[in-house]
């Protein structure tokens, strides 16, 4: 079955359906490198860096209705949807623009199914107004739609990551997807997904040849077992100095106040945040100097791919662009194993017919 992946970033959610077996047809995104990532990595897809303010219906048909796309995936922004809106102006909002795009491309190429990847508040906001509305908007354009906030953790993501998804299946399957039938997998710590590149620090390697010592590395792995994306650097001395003091699982309230010129009492309970190791990670961000999160056991914040590792991606995938935007690529991802959960059940719905 086909899959197009609209605002695709770097193809976390392709990633996962791609492990449950979808073909991606197709990825548009308007982040350059986003586009450069995913081409490398989904080599057979069209890759296409474009507004979808400028994509016009024609072309959307041109492009995309001799590929039979069965499924629509995406995270539109719809931060817009409010009751304080009135009805005629919602289309107008900028904030609801983008997933009225969205909803354009679902008009035209009627796909068996749409995943929708939002913030965990869209369910709760405004009294849960903007979850009904999105629902209502699909369920106009002949889709039954279930929605829930899944942790990546519940599903072998090495991260506590909690992200809402929507997932609409066409009517005419008489079908409403089950959250409660994902499959779930055991929590896997921040020391079994980056463990074996602790040495790296001292020892730079260009592949690794011990085996792998457990079933998440083993997912991980490629046959080559070459490490990308894992330029390690050290931030300033005073960073260091400070993170120095923080054990693992604590925070800034760890450093010596005397480190801080300003007010630290300001901080929130991220800033400076150190990984515990025997743990999942804290949700994983896009930042590259100013992150919230720092290594378990180095002064210094995780390299690309060991964030890529804590977000599920394996090490095959290799991010473009410079080293800020592979931070911001990675960070901004849904975990592919979190979307894999959500492909693996959708596609025994869309089997049945």
């Amino acid at each position: 079955m086909n899959v197009l992946d609209l605002f695709s970033g770097c193809g976390g959610i392709s990633s996962g359906f791609k492990l449950a077996g979808f073909n991606i047809s197709g990825g548009i995104d308007i982040d350059p490198d986003s586009i450069k990532t995913f081409q490398k990595n989904f080599s057979k897809s069209k890759a296409i860096c474009e507004d979808l303010l400028e994509y016009s219906d024609e072309r959307i048909l041109n492009d995309f209705s001799n590929e039979n796309i069965d499924v629509i995936v995406g995270g539109p922004p719809c931060q817009g949807f409010s009751s304080a809106n009135r009805w005629n102006k919602e289309t107008d909002d900028p904030r609801n623009k983008l997933f009225f795009e969205y909803l354009r491309f679902v008009e035209l190429l009627k796909p068996k199914a749409v995943v929708i990847e939002n913030v965990r508040g869209i369910l709760t906001r405004d009294k849960g107004f903007a979850k009904n509305r999105i629902e209502n908007l699909l369920n106009d354009l002949g889709y039954n739609v279930d929605c829930k906030v899944l942790n990546a953790s519940d599903h072998g993501v090495p991260q506590n990551r909690l992200r809402a998804f929507f997932v609409a299946i066409r009517k005419d399957y008489n079908e409403t997807f089950d959250f409660n039938r994902l499959s779930t997998k055991p929590k896997v710590t921040v020391k079994e997904a980056i463990g074996e590149l602790y040495d790296l620090d001292k020892k730079p390697i260009e592949k690794i040849s011990d085996k792998p010592q457990n079933e998440y590395v083993k997912y991980l792995r490629k046959k080559e077992q070459e490490i990308y994306n894992h330029e390690i650097k050290y931030p300033a001395q005073l960073t260091q100095e400070r993170i120095s003091h923080v054990p693992q699982g604590g925070n800034w309230k760890d450093i010596p106040t005397e480190l801080f010129p300003n007010n630290r009492n300001n901080r929130h309970s991220s800033a400076f945040k150190r990984l515990d190791e025997n743990a999942c990670s804290v949700t994983i961000d896009t930042g590259n100097a100013h992150s919230n999160y720092f290594h378990p056991l180095y002064n210094r914040i995780p390299t690309v791919r060991e964030a890529a590792r804590i977000q599920s991606f394996k090490d095959s995938f290799i991010f473009e662009g410079s080293r800020t935007s592979q931070y911001r690529q990675v960070g901004n991802a849904v975990p592919p194993l979190l979307a894999k959960a959500v492909a693996e059940e959708l596609k025994n719905y869309l089997n049945k017919k």
